[in-house]
């Protein structure tokens, strides 16, 4: 029989399921995967693309020979996964409904994670056209989302590989072997995380590096403009001097030939620092 309800209607499947298995389902938040004589369960946080900001669902899963149970933490996760069932089919096993369960959860996940890819090639390249201002909080948001996926397929990865197993022989062998596609499958989807990972922490330092070369540019700006004026800031300090008998200072052309001094200094040093591509 196969049942989908929110975690709080648990108690309604207490005509199929053992007291002690019910009050040990309420009782521990099962991690991943724990299988027993006549039953297993199987737990995961499910990562989905369209969530609210920190929220995956806890879907809790009971399987036995006769019974396969879905309990959801909240009523819009189990109508999710009902249209994920789809309509019941009597003929197919429950070994087979689970598989079906776990195929068409991640059937959209690779396109995702190309769409996701896209995103960020698309990003970088805005950032390296200088138009994005606000990139390394999109990288921020990147790893937080990444390293929720790596989680979500580390789980998948364990129960997977707790079901290929198969210690308690609740499983046909035609469905262990599609579950080992299933694990193939989500530890393919693991690695291009962990690809997606390690390229947006590039970006990040690639990002702080172009931070680094454009303060070092301003810097070189200002040690320019500082070393133009450093002359004239000389020639002030000269005519600053309390003297009475200096010459130029009564010469007719005096102020005309201090200013054209300048002047010339100033293009000079420009001309220098140009030159050897200093700015």
């Amino acid at each position: 029989m196969l049942k989908i309800l929110p975690i709080r209607q648990m108690k309604e499947m207490t005509p199929f399921m053992d007291d002690k298995v019910l009050q040990y389902m309420n009782e521990a938040r099962i991690e991943s995967f724990e299988s027993f004589e006549k039953f297993s369960f199987l737990a995961f946080d499910w990562y989905r693309a369209d969530r609210q900001e920190n929220q995956s669902p806890y879907i809790l899963i009971y399987l036995d020979r006769e019974d396969l149970f879905f309990f959801c933490e909240d009523d819009e996760t189990a109508d999710r996964v009902q249209t994920l069932m789809g309509p019941e089919e009597e003929t197919q096993s429950n070994g087979m409904q689970l598989y079906r369960f776990f195929a068409r959860l991640m059937r959209d996940d690779r396109q995702y994670l190309e769409k996701l890819e896209e995103e960020i090639t698309d990003t970088e390249n805005q950032v390296l056209a200088g138009s994005q201002r606000t990139y390394l909080d999109k990288i921020i948001d990147w790893r937080k989302e990444l390293l929720g996926m790596k989680q979500y397929y580390d789980q998948l990865s364990v129960i997977f590989d707790e079901l290929e197993a198969n210690d308690n022989d609740l499983l046909p062998n035609s469905v262990v072997r599609r579950v080992s596609i299933l694990g193939n499958r989500a530890y393919r989807l693991s690695n291009g995380v962990i690809n997606l990972r390690e390229y947006v922490a590039q970006m990040r330092e690639a990002y702080q590096s172009q931070l680094s070369i454009q303060q070092n540019e301003l810097m070189k700006v200002f040690t320019v403009v500082a070393a133009v004026f450093m002359p004239l800031t000389l020639l002030v300090g000269w005519y600053g001097m309390n003297f009475k008998n200096m010459p130029e200072l009564n010469w007719a052309y005096g102020y005309p030939a201090v200013i054209g001094i300048s002047v010339l200094l100033c293009i000079g040093m420009i001309w220098y620092f140009r030159k050897k591509k200093w700015f």
